[in-house]
This record gives structure tokens, sequence and C-alpha cells, in this order.
């Protein structure tokens, strides 16, 4: 698996970890549905067609979540992204730095 797959999937589970932990009072684990959501992402990004060239799912041309699904992620990272600076800042500003520099669509 390439670096910047690894790198987003470790992004969107803390994010959904974040989410879960204050909406759902889940102290050491995800919940359930969370755990879906999770490995529901997991397989999306696996299953890339940009591959290593993989854009931020913000700046994708390509939408390829189920309708719910994306409800879903967009719901958890509107929540936890602007906590993901304090939770974990490296992760966040190599986001960033992926969304504002390195988003081209090949």
């Amino acid at each position: 698996m390439a670096f910047s797959r690894t790198l987003e999937e470790k992004t969107v589970a803390k994010m959904i970890a974040i989410y879960c932990r204050d909406n759902h009072n889940s102290n050491s684990e995800i919940c359930d549905g969370c755990r879906k959501l999770l490995n529901y992402s997991q397989k999306r990004i696996e299953k890339c067609p940009f591959g290593e060239k993989k854009p931020v799912c913000a700046k994708c041309t390509i939408h390829c979540y189920a309708p719910q699904q994306r409800a879903e992620i967009k719901k958890v990272m509107r929540y936890a992204g602007p906590r993901m600076l304090y939770k974990s800042p490296f992760l966040t500003l190599r986001y960033l730095f992926r969304k504002i520099f390195k988003s081209n669509v090949y």
C-alpha cells in the first residue's frame, strides 16, 4: 500500500475515532456504526482509481462513496476536522499540504 493511501487511512481513522468518542460516548473503541464506516472508507481508499496519485477526497472528481456513507463521512469530517489540529497535528498538516498543493487529479 502506498504511503499516501496509508496516511489517508490513518487520517480518516483518527477522525472517525474523535467523532465517535465525542458523539457516541465510546471511550476505548469505536462503536459498531463507526466501525462499519471506517471499514467502508478503507475499502474505498484501497480501490481508488487514481492509485498512487490519489488526491484528497474533498478535491476528487470521482465520488466513490455511496450517498449514505458520503453523508456520514462528511458529518464526521465537519466535526473532527477542526479538532484534528489539537489531537493529531502531524496528520492534519500532512492532509492540509496534500489538499492545498498536491490535489491535482491526473
